[in-house]
């Protein structure tokens, strides 16, 4: 079963409101093992609206809309869909009374606006609204459904998770099964050509989605079928082809973050950490202390942004600096040794680098970074050349730093 979206509003297409509801709405589909074909953003006017239901129903199975359902004139939603199914408004008296309901509730008077919306087209099935006035409305037209819901994302998500959903679940006999394997410090282009042969021997109703961000690249296995235990099967045995094709690389799956398997890395081990960061600007530290309970491993953070700071508080010394530079080496391991001292931890993350736009030379190019990153199994320095974007540099910095420590503590044995 095929689905299509159409979220309503100009505030959409100008850029005021932000479009959430078709995210939601396209991710609780697919747990009902329903496909999204696609996802259209229209403006409130009524060719607009005709045309694209027009549209979607040569396209899909299922047609769900969002927006310009309410009391205002501009609200032309319910107008339009009698039109487009040629059947007149009619009044609804449980609508009247879910609305006249609410009005009571917040102590107002109802106005002739407020009554018209309990009038729907005759030939829909209403959905009660019990968090707002402007009812859903379930039409079912020569083997097609479409549903049509308020803008507003909690009344939307309520007539979703409760009437909506239960109802298309008794029409899909389809599941999809996701699974999403999570890479670091390796490109799209390197991982595809590492697993081209077992790309190529996926089954056919398994697809294989690359989504590339800075640092990181996830990879979706998306299987469809009528049978969800055979496909859940499926997808973990071709999952485990894959740790052992690309392991070495992947830090998680699903909505893992690279800090919070270090903080359950650091747990297990009963370890604690510290961060001297100089081009990173404390990026790793507000990371990592974005996991609630990062307080039992993470100790703090020196933002050594100057040579001062490095010599200072984290101990660098000064012939270290001028014989290397920040960025080198022998730099980061001293902010490591140095940052290990002052707080007494087991674990120490360094970061210089030149993050840019400037500052750059021939030698060290914007985008090099040292990171040191010591623990009880010793120490390793690497460094990487990123790119010319700053915000790209810093997160690609942090990332890489937490991925070495992630890989040394996967090493540690109890």
């Amino acid at each position: 079963m095929k689905a299509e979206i159409i979220t309503i509003g100009d505030e959409l297409l100008i850029g005021q409101v932000i479009d959430t509801n078709s995210a939601w709405m396209a991710e609780q589909l697919n747990l009902a093992g329903i496909r999204v074909a696609q996802i259209t953003s229209i403006s409130d006017h009524r060719e607009h609206i005709l045309t694209t239901l027009k549209e979607a129903t040569g396209r899909a199975d299922v047609i769900l809309m969002t927006g310009g359902l309410g009391p205002t004139r501009d609200d032309i939603t319910k107008k339009t869909l009698s039109e487009f199914f040629n059947t007149p408004l009619v009044f609804n008296q449980e609508s009247f009374d879910n609305v006249d309901r609410i009005f009571r509730m917040r102590g107002y008077s109802m106005t002739l606006l407020n009554r018209a919306q309990a009038e729907v087209p005759e030939n829909c099935t209403p959905l009660l609204n019990v968090n707002g006035t402007a009812p859903g409305m379930w039409f079912e037209e020569n083997g097609k459904i479409y549903v049509s819901m308020p803008g507003v994302p909690f009344e939307m998500k309520a007539l979703m998770e409760e009437q909506v959903l239960p109802r298309l679940k008794a029409f899909s006999s389809g599941s999809i099964v996701h699974r999403t394997i999570l890479t670091q410090g390796v490109g799209e282009s390197f991982l595809a050509a590492k697993i081209e042969a077992w790309e190529s021997a996926l089954p056919p109703y398994i697809k294989l989605a690359y989504l590339p961000q800075p640092g990181i690249v996830r990879l979706r296995l998306t299987a469809s079928g009528s049978d969800r235990t055979m496909l859940e099967t499926e997808i973990s045995r071709q999952t485990g082809e894959l740790y052992a094709l690309i392991g070495e690389h992947i830090f998680g799956e699903g909505e893992d973050t690279l800090e919070q398997v270090i903080g359950r890395l650091l747990k297990q081990h009963e370890y604690t950490l510290a961060t001297a960061e100089s081009c990173t600007g404390g990026y790793i530290a507000h990371l990592i202390t974005g996991i609630a309970g990062s307080s039992a491993y993470f100790k703090g953070s020196v933002v050594a942004y100057s040579n001062e700071i490095k010599e200072n508080t984290l101990g660098v010394a000064p012939r270290t600096l001028e014989k290397y530079g920040a960025v080198s080496e022998e730099t980061v391991f001293e902010m490591a040794a140095g940052i290990i001292r002052q707080f007494g931890v087991n674990c120490a993350i360094a970061v210089s680098g030149i993050a840019g736009p400037d500052g750059g030379t021939a030698e060290k190019p914007v985008g090099t970074t040292w990171i040191c990153v010591l623990t009880p199994k010793g120490a390793e320095t690497r460094k990487f050349t990123f790119g010319e974007h700053r915000g790209r540099n810093i997160r690609r910095a942090a990332l890489a730093a937490l991925d070495m420590l992630r890989k040394q503590l996967t090493q540690i044995r109890e």
